[in-house]
């Protein structure tokens, strides 16, 4: 059963199977706010602590996206992998760049600041907005109902699921932050593609959450996010939980 520990992305409809708290949330986040972070960097920990904090406001969605690429200068990051070090790149070639650096944040698949910068990141998040209302109802059986309406003023995109956890605490033993243990949150742990969104007619899908948040997954966003030649395009819409 999801609890009140609940981030969430833009608007939630949530119907609790128990009669304890059942009711209705429209919050309204304007953000998701995508972290590029590595253990193994030493610009990092005051961008992952700054994500934190931004993790707390309740117009922001966060997820953080631990790359690989620094792992050869002593310390491989215990939550990077390719593929997030992939989406960075995806990202620096859709705006036409060939640099990826970190920490780095995104602010709706717009574009992207340094990550440790606190008046350029609040600066991006100033006049970011996001279109669309992603809805989420908990059936019993522990299975949630997402719903995305039409918008005929925007073009199609594809629904993701983008599986985290919220929270760790790691002592990096060698390389550049060797001694220091940093508290890391909303790392993703997996994504995937839960089918397409139409502007024409919308889109209404059923997820069983047993079957989505294993391992160390605690937490999800579904996102809604267009694509230019198979690369990254803005964030249109998104919802977050957290068991």
């Amino acid at each position: 059963m999801l609890s009140r520990r609940i981030l969430w992305g833009l608007s939630l409809s949530l119907t609790l199977a128990s009669p304890v708290f059942a009711g209705e949330f429209k919050l309204a986040p304007k953000a998701v706010l995508e972290l590029f972070t590595s253990q193994g960097c030493s610009s990092c920990p005051k961008a992952d602590a700054l994500f934190k904090e931004m993790g707390k406001r309740s117009d922001v969605v966060t997820l953080a996206y631990h790359v690989d690429y620094w792992d050869y200068i002593g310390w491989p990051d215990t939550f990077g992998t390719a593929e997030n070090s992939d989406r960075q790149r995806d990202y620096a070639e859709a705006w036409g760049s060939s640099r990826i650096f970190t920490p780095q944040m995104v602010v709706n698949g717009r574009g992207g600041v340094v990550g440790s910068k606190t008046a350029a990141v609040n600066g991006a998040l100033a006049s970011a907005t996001l279109p669309l209302t992603v809805s989420l109802t908990e059936q019993q059986g522990g299975l949630v109902d997402i719903s995305v309406p039409a918008n005929a003023d925007l073009s199609g995109g594809t629904i993701w699921l983008i599986t985290f956890l919220d929270h760790a605490d790691v002592t990096i033993e060698r390389g550049e932050n060797e001694g220091k243990q940093i508290s890391y949150s909303q790392i993703v742990t997996g994504r995937q593609v839960l089918g397409m969104w139409d502007p024409k007619t919308g889109a209404k899908l059923t997820l069983p959450l047993h079957e989505v948040l294993t391992g160390k997954a605690n937490g999800a966003v579904i996102l809604v996010q267009q694509e230019k030649a198979g690369l990254p395009g803005p964030i249109l819409g998104a919802a977050s939980f957290t068991l």
